[in-house]
């Protein structure tokens, strides 16, 4: 499955922009829980296998490595002369509306002529209707042992109040 649409290319080519100095930064909160940070990476691995994009890389905005900076650092280091950051976040929150924008401006700074944008976060899209009824599909089928998703220590196995 590529990711590439025609919407996708045609703001591409819009916007002066090609899929190699592209870089398009995931960034989330950040957690002190290793498995919500590791939970980011399989997203940004999944995109990059998806997307045409040649550079593909985790952020967060506190708590974890690496940070927004060290991303964009590392994004310009690979090529990037525009910098995509995408809040991975549901609504559009404070993160969204002034701390990522500021940490991504600041990051900015020390690369002259690098473009950049924040997108807006993934909130209400058609496709996540879907999203939510396959997940509770998934966890509804295993009632009692959790879903592949969660641990046996935090199931999402269906309760009953005693």
């Amino acid at each position: 499955m590529e990711l590439a649409t025609d919407s996708l290319n045609d703001a591409m080519k819009q916007a002066g922009a090609d899929y190699a100095t592209t870089a398009v930064l995931l960034i989330d909160h950040g957690s002190r829980r290793s498995e919500s940070n590791d939970l980011l990476l399989e997203v940004v691995q999944m995109f990059e296998s998806l997307s045409p994009f040649s550079i593909v890389l985790p952020a967060h905005m506190e708590l974890a490595e690496p940070s927004i900076q060290a991303a964009f650092d590392q994004a310009v280091e690979k090529g990037a002369k525009l910098v995509v950051a995408f809040p991975y976040f549901l609504s559009p929150g404070r993160h969204w509306k002034k701390d990522v924008p500021q940490l991504v401006a600041e990051a900015a700074q020390r690369h002259f002529g690098v473009r950049f944008l924040v997108t807006a976060p993934l909130g209400l899209h058609p496709l996540m209707a879907q999203v939510i009824a396959d997940r509770i599909a998934t966890c509804v089928k295993q009632p009692t042992q959790g879903c592949e998703i969660c641990t046996p220590d935090d199931a999402c196995g269906i309760r009953q109040a005693n």
